[in-house]
């Protein structure tokens, strides 16, 4: 199965996403991992890629596709991809779409963790990521120990806009944005919209009974 998670900044989805890779054996597809990647490696495209930041410049979608693209041709892969916060736009949504029938695979359900603002506002202060592995922690809710987090702690940062008026405002932003996606994805019955306020616990074992349920 493939599958699509979605989520304002703060709502969990980086959790709940890592969850499901580790019990469901799935790959998680985040561009912003792919572009980092391609940058630390070096590779011709990791070079235009780095250079187009530093200019401060957005990611053409050609080369967000080719990435995806890369991804989705491994046969490692096949229906077995969660993407992570793509596609964010209606454009991507349909790239994605051709090159799913282009290698035989489809999208099984889209998750949407809905979540109040102000649930994102407390949540976001405690909120750690691992430059190595890229996992994410929460001091509060989900500190990062031995049992789930293998690399050393000096690798543990806070990210420099993880503040209450920057979150709220990409809040707004996301989900003006987002709207077009998730009625798309509604439209074609494989939107599923889950109560982000809950705790992580209780929130993956709805997730995990429903993907239990999926066969493709």
């Amino acid at each position: 199965m493939n599958l699509i998670m979605f989520g304002p900044p703060g709502s969990g989805k980086g959790t709940q996403s890592n969850n499901i890779i580790n019990n469901f054996n799935l790959k998680q597809v985040s561009t912003g991992d792919l572009l980092r990647s391609e940058i630390k490696i070096q590779t011709d495209l990791g070079k235009k890629i780095e250079s187009t930041i530093n200019n401060g410049e957005l990611v053409s979608d050609d080369v967000v596709n080719t990435l995806i693209k890369k991804i989705i041709s491994d046969p490692k892969n096949f229906n077995r991809l969660i993407f992570d916060g793509y596609p964010r736009t209606i454009t991507q949504v349909y790239s994605l779409e051709k090159l799913l029938i282009e290698f035989n695979q489809k999208i099984s359900i889209v998750f949407y963790l809905h979540v109040d603002k102000e649930i994102v506002s407390k949540r976001v202060n405690g909120r750690v990521i691992c430059s190595k592995c890229f996992r994410i922690f929460n001091v509060y809710l989900n500190p990062p120990n031995a049992k789930n987090h293998k690399c050393e702690k000096k690798y543990l940062e806070k990210r420099i806009d993880d503040n209450s008026k920057t979150i709220l405002n990409r809040y707004e932003t996301y989900v003006t944005k987002t709207k077009s996606i998730l009625d798309y994805y509604k439209k074609m019955k494989l939107l599923l919209e889950i109560d982000g306020n809950q705790k992580i616990a209780e929130i993956y074992h709805k997730i995990k009974g429903i993907l239990e349920n999926i066969r493709d």
